[in-house]
């Protein structure tokens, strides 16, 4: 179904209701602009599934209401982009929400399984591949288009209805939650302007005060790419970003010495150089705490090759993903005594972390027994 005017929309609507499960998928571009633009929304109960077209419907309040509803699980496969450009377009921040790439670690699949994957694993059906260049803005869509946008959604129902039953029936669905309360936390959905520096690509060699510098001038950047509704690359890169962090132009004829600067006006020169001079200005308790870690010593580092060897027969056992369970950096942590180690939480010490502790403390081993690595 293709819905293309309010009284549908409404209609469609009125019919999910009472739907305890709504899939949800839409499509998006984003080349040329800061904002996600709404092209797209592919919604789908059991029983039916549709295409809504929000460049035709200019009134989407039946649909905003509907994604709004706590009484209807709303599902998605891999959703963070999907919960931004739905809270952008339609101010709505979907809850509760069941992300079926996250599930899928749970269950046996690869971590950050493809949709395409999880579909032929549930239901045996093989999707054909997705056309990344798709201009979804263009009008009229053709069966073709409108064909591959459904299938997005028709799968999830019912692939949500097998995943809870096996979520129960290994115990891990209350694993599950709380992974997918952090995934979609709605703290996540909109990005802080001051918090853009904690993105900006090579920024790892920075000091506390350059950082500092960072977090202003990266600030300013994320508002101005809003203002214009540009990319924020297109107003400044990261690289720049980042030089004009680390040399603190403090005038606006320093700042015009960095290469690359040629395309900014002088307006523009001038608010990087004020937020460059903010960001030298800051008391020291409130500069950006920097994250760094100390270098392992080869016994610390050999331990870590050996907890990895654990934990891989842990996944392996229990079909999750492994790095779901665990990161290098939290095997570290683990080894360094931490206690904020998230392998000594939840499911996660359950699981792996209760295990890991006894193979520190020596109480059990590793040996090879038939080309196969096994606990002893």
């Amino acid at each position: 179904m293709y819905i293309t005017d309010f009284d549908e929309l409404a209609a469609f609507c009125e019919r999910a209701e009472s739907s305890r499960v709504l899939a949800v998928d839409t499509e998006f571009l984003r080349e040329r602009t800061y904002y996600p633009q709404l092209c797209l929304i592919q919604v789908a109960t059991h029983d039916e599934w549709a295409c809504v077209d929000p460049l035709l419907i200019e009134d989407l309040s039946p649909l905003s209401k509907l994604l709004a509803d706590e009484r209807i699980t709303k599902v998605l496969h891999a959703c963070t982009q999907d919960l931004e450009v739905i809270h952008h377009a339609l101010g709505v921040v979907m809850n509760p929400v069941f992300d079926t790439q996250l599930a899928a670690s749970f269950l046996g699949l690869r971590q950050q399984v493809g949709y395409g994957l999880l579909v032929e694993h549930f239901t045996g059906v093989h999707l054909p591949k997705a056309d990344s260049l798709t201009d979804w803005s263009q009008r009229p869509l053709d069966e073709e288009q409108l064909q591959y946008a459904e299938d997005d959604v028709r799968f999830l129902p019912g692939i949500y209805d097998s995943m809870m039953t096996q979520l129960v029936a290994k115990n891990r669905l209350g694993w599950l939650m709380p992974e997918m309360a952090r995934l979609t936390d709605p703290a996540h959905v909109e990005r802080l302007p001051e918090e853009a520096y904690l993105h900006l690509k090579r920024s790892g060699s920075l000091t506390r005060r350059q950082l500092a510098v960072a977090r202003e001038v990266a600030a300013w950047r994320e508002r101005r790419a809003a203002q214009r509704d540009q990319p924020r690359k297109w107003v400044i890169s990261d690289e720049l970003l980042v030089e004009i962090s680390k040399r603190c132009p403090k005038s606006p004829e320093r700042l015009r010495r960095i290469r690359g600067t040629d395309h900014l006006s002088d307006e523009e020169v001038s608010a990087l150089v004020r937020g460059v001079r903010k960001g030298l200005s800051l008391d020291l308790d409130d500069l950006p705490v920097v994250k760094r870690r100390e270098r392992n010593s080869p016994e610390a580092e050999g331990a870590v090759d050996l907890m990895y060897a654990l934990l891989r027969i842990v996944s392996d056992r229990s079909g999750i993903a492994m790095q779901l369970i665990a990161t290098r950096d939290d095997l570290m942590d683990l080894v360094a005594g931490h206690k904020d180690c998230r392998l000594l939480e939840g499911w996660r010490y359950e699981l792996a972390g209760s295990l890991l502790e006894r193979l520190l403390a020596g109480d059990i081993g590793l040996t090879v027994k038939e080309g196969r690595v096994e606990i002893l």
